[in-house]
């Protein structure tokens, strides 16, 4: 039996973090893995299946959600900052360390999407990990930003940026556009239909709104996490990677891997960038479990 704890931990600024903590069976020090997810996602957007894997198989599992977002504090609520949320996540390997079911020396990480760019970032900088996931992970925000938006609308994006930068010189607060749209003319970060499908899916009341500060996108597209990759090593590196993966794009995740220093694997599973939560589960799940045996157990 896995149980599941509401906890809360602190981070700068005041904030207070929370999350999931999965406690497995068994006497501990058991090895923990600490999750969190991609941009603009919380817990409640299809990770509590991975983690009752990892628990399940013996693992603690920490699953917090990003400040200001979901059930963690933190304002403007929606507003997304990569480097302001790796310096929450050492917090999240810090609180891990300091629980007495966790042996502090075999700590793990998962990260998903824009976190599986957070999950480069902080096994290239952080030792205290010892097996590190990166699951259809953002490598370059530029290259991504150049192929979601298309050049004659790269202007309009850009004056939008300014506009809400000077905006908040004035002392108003940050702008905000929706994540997922298909309107043409309704600002939105993305369009497919398997993006609007993954992020509306049912979650508790008041955990997730469909909107996200413009200065969140401005700095996805200046966030390059991939130049980390060759600095992950000693670490080991499991890269999982879509097929057919159009938002964190397969060719980067491929190129990426080629560079990274041993010991790493490369996962390919097929489908696109959404898959892995859904049809391609179990692959995914699996062999990331597989890894953090083989490198915590």
């Amino acid at each position: 039996m896995v149980q599941r704890e509401d906890v809360a931990f602190d981070a700068d600024g005041g904030v207070t973090l929370r999350g999931w903590l999965f406690l497995p069976d068994g006497p501990g020090p058991h090895p923990a893995v600490t999750m969190a997810h991609g941009y603009a996602g919380v817990r409640d957007h299809g990770l509590e299946p991975f983690a009752r894997v990892f628990a399940e198989a013996g693992f603690v599992v920490l699953l917090h959600d990003h400040r200001n977002f979901g059930a963690s504090d933190g304002l403007p609520r929606q507003d997304i900052d990569p480097w302001r949320q790796i310096a929450d996540w050492r917090r999240a390997i810090s609180y891990l360390e300091s629980r007495p079911e966790v042996d502090a020396g075999r700590i793990g990480l998962w990260g998903t999407s824009y976190a599986g760019g957070h999950a480069i970032v902080l096994g290239a900088t952080d030792r205290r990990l010892r097996a590190v996931v990166a699951q259809v992970p953002t490598i370059s925000g530029f290259e991504q930003g150049r192929r979601r938006i298309a050049p004659e609308a790269v202007a309009k994006l850009e004056a939008a940026f300014d506009e809400d930068e000077r905006a908040q010189a004035r002392g108003e607060a940050p702008r905000t556009q929706a994540v997922v749209g298909d309107d043409p003319a309704v600002p939105a970060s993305y369009r497919t239909q398997e993006a609007i499908d993954f992020y509306l899916q049912p979650v508790p009341e008041g955990v997730w709104s469909n909107e996200v500060t413009v200065r969140s996108n401005r700095l996805a597209r200046m966030y390059e996490p991939g130049t980390w990759v060759t600095r992950v090593s000693p670490t080991p590196l499991l890269m999982v990677v879509a097929a057919n993966d159009t938002v964190t794009l397969t060719d980067t995740g491929l190129a990426a891997f080629e560079q990274a220093l041993e010991p790493k694997r490369l996962q390919m599973i097929p489908g696109g960038h959404f898959d892995p939560y859904t049809t391609e589960f179990d692959q995914a799940s699996t062999g990331a479990l597989d890894w953090f045996r083989r490198h915590l157990s």
